[in-house]
């Protein structure tokens, strides 16, 4: 009788560490960003994420006159990769890193080009109905870039909408992001297990 009740207790420990465990899991989903009083904390780690791409619009291509003259690396949190790698979707609570990096040296000991320089900048991109229910696509955009380039502000507030939606609305190829310029983004769309890489035989579209 006393065995019973003990490994009953026991059983009842273990089931309410594994409910506490899930409950533990589904915590974390909201984790990679933090937004108190409409300003978002600046997230940290995020090199250690999924690394989708770099475009570079330099000046010298663009009179001059670029919009955006550094290269921006751009990275996603994991779990936002695992569900995009599933669904093809972008999930609630989605947060994309965009560090921008200056054009340095434009010669290497492979040729010319652009290389990048010194890093001047952080900005993030967040896909939250739960904070953004009024926002085209949930989406909302934020920099953390100082006006000297030499430091990041430790929190921001989201930029109009309008400042950056109208861009992204008439070009973006999925929900308001420009996956057609991230390989990364694009292969593993939907792919699942094929979309860590390396798996194809055939670089081109499958037949």
């Amino acid at each position: 009788m006393f065995k019973s009740i003990s490994t009953l207790s026991t059983v009842s420990t273990a089931v309410a560490g594994l409910i506490l465990s899930v409950v533990a899991v589904n915590a974390v989903a909201d984790e990679y960003f933090t937004i108190t009083d409409g300003q978002l904390e600046r997230p940290t780690g995020f090199r250690e994420w999924v690394y989708v791409g770099t475009p570079v619009t330099p000046n010298d291509m663009n009179d001059g006159k670029a919009a955006f003259p550094e290269h921006h690396n751009v990275y996603i949190d994991p779990e936002s990769w695992a569900h995009w790698k599933k669904t093809g979707e972008f999930r609630e609570g989605t947060i994309l890193m965009k560090e921008l990096v200056s054009v340095g040296t434009k010669a290497a000991v492979s040729g010319n080009g652009y290389f990048q320089g010194d890093f001047i900048g952080l900005e993030a991109t967040i896909k939250s109905k739960k904070h953004f229910p009024d926002e085209p696509g949930n989406w909302a955009y934020y920099s953390f870039s100082t006006p000297d380039h030499k430091t990041l502000a430790a929190e921001a507030k989201p930029f109009p909408a309008a400042s950056c939606n109208g861009c992204h609305a008439g070009a973006a190829a999925d929900d308001w992001v420009f996956t057609q310029y991230y390989p990364v983004l694009r292969a593993g769309k939907a792919a699942d297990e094929d979309g860590t890489g390396g798996k194809r035989t055939d670089l081109s579209e499958e037949k």
